[in-house]
């Protein structure tokens, strides 16, 4: 075989770091459909239209629109007419059967990509990092990973004692003054959790952004909130607070 025979068919250099980030968008903006947007994404899956799909986008948007009619498509398709059994059941158990479904497809989303990009052993890297985030399924059920309180240096949880709700201009939450052994304690402990992820406060200097109505933190990448958005956030009800509530 020659030189251009062996040239790979797509010659676009992309990293598992890369696929993990469309896989997170397009995970974000799942949740944000099943959650925060539910209301208006129940309207949108009307039984009466033809078969709809719910697709993320990597931009952490959602839409719900018909399928690609070119085949095959240019991606794998999302589980088709999911607008048909949303009369025929319980609104809850309809959402988590969309989420199940959606999970599948950010899957066979993000392998797709692997293949296309020829991923190899950098493959298990991926699917390492996808692990990590809770599911989609787990999001919309409460499920997830818990947020562990932080204790104090005896031991025992104490209110009062987790991240200011407001950020500073570095994009970290304010805490409340600490004595210094219960600081060093937190530390040691990891940190405060994700409610999502899982992932520590102080692993990274990202985003965070406390519950009003519960008391988890979350990371504002794995609820789709960027720094922008928190500013003109007054009062922020995470994912799992928001479903309950629509459902109430």
């Amino acid at each position: 075989m020659d030189d251009a025979g062996s040239a790979p068919i797509f010659p676009n250099v992309r990293t598992p770091e890369d696929v993990f980030r469309d896989f997170r968008g397009r995970r974000a903006g799942i949740v944000k459909a099943l959650t925060t947007d539910v209301e208006n994404f129940y309207k949108l899956c009307d039984p009466e239209k033809e078969n709809l799909c719910l697709y993320g986008l990597s931009n952490e948007t959602w839409e719900v629109t018909l399928p690609a009619e070119e085949v095959p498509p240019e991606l794998p398709e999302p589980a088709l007419g999911i607008n048909f059994a949303r009369d025929g059941m319980a609104e809850k158990d309809w959402l988590m059967l969309v989420a199940a479904h959606s999970d599948a497809w950010l899957i066979a989303v993000a392998f797709y990509f692997g293949a296309r990009f020829g991923f190899d052993k950098d493959a298990r890297r991926l699917f390492t990092m996808i692990s990590n985030l809770p599911t989609v399924y787990e999001a919309v059920t409460g499920s997830g990973k818990k947020q562990s309180k932080p204790p104090t240096s005896n031991g025992k949880s104490k209110s009062g004692t987790k991240p200011s709700k407001k950020t500073n201009s570095n994009s970290k939450p304010v805490k409340q003054s600490l004595p210094k052994q219960e600081e060093q304690t937190i530390k040691e402990e990891g940190g405060y959790k994700c409610g999502m992820c899982g992932g520590s406060y102080y692993e990274n200097g990202e985003l965070w952004i406390g519950c009003d109505s519960c008391p988890n933190w979350y990371h504002g990448d794995c609820v789709g909130v960027t720094p922008a958005k928190a500013e003109h956030i007054k009062k922020y009800r995470c994912p799992s607070c928001s479903n309950k509530r629509s459902r109430e």
